[in-house]
């Protein structure tokens, strides 16, 4: 029995045009243009067994600054609470994940694998206004959310004059 399921792919001249976006006269941004070229990788298709290791799954981050928080989100499409690692040493926060590939079964036909599987490690580094004991991270509808929040400013502190009295000096003051 035949099938009808017909898998397409585009060639590799109109995924470079895809990635590259065209310029224009409102939305040119030569950092977008560096980051589609950079971000590229010839290898990433290739088995994992062939170089030896794990195949490296490719999160990417939006970090925002408010004034309330550092906010850092990722899509993590399939992972569960279990599947993710956030730590915070120091002012360096650190967040692993990973998925785990499905294992091909008997019996079943595979047209084609193109979803990504495997592991992620990004590190960021906090300014010193950020609050790490406060950090919270939520994974909500396969986005993931890591908040921390920024310490309070210090408010100056003001010290009353009070007149025709002379502050008492501490004992260890005294010669």
């Amino acid at each position: 029995m035949a099938s009808n399921i017909n898998v397409r792919r585009d060639d590799d001249s109109s995924r470079q045009q895809q990635m590259v976006p065209k310029p224009g006269r409102s939305d040119w941004e030569p950092a977008r243009v560096m980051r589609a070229l950079l971000s590229w990788d010839p290898f990433r298709e290739m088995s994992p067994s062939v170089f030896g290791h794990e195949q490296q799954l490719m999160t990417a981050f939006d970090v925002k600054d408010t004034p309330e928080a550092f906010v850092f989100q990722a899509d993590v499409p399939g992972l569960q609470e279990k599947d993710i690692e956030v730590q915070l040493h120091g002012n360096r926060l650190t967040i692993r994940g990973k998925r785990e590939s499905e294992q091909e079964k008997p019996g079943h036909t595979y047209y084609t694998y193109e979803r990504s599987f495997g592991s992620f490690a990004r590190s960021f580094t906090l300014p010193e206004s950020a609050d790490a004991e406060k950090c919270n991270a939520s994974l909500t509808d396969g986005v993931l959310t890591v908040t921390v929040p920024k310490k309070a400013k210090e408010q100056p502190k003001t010290i009353a004059v009070n007149k025709g009295q002379n502050p008492q000096t501490p004992q260890s003051m005294k010669s």
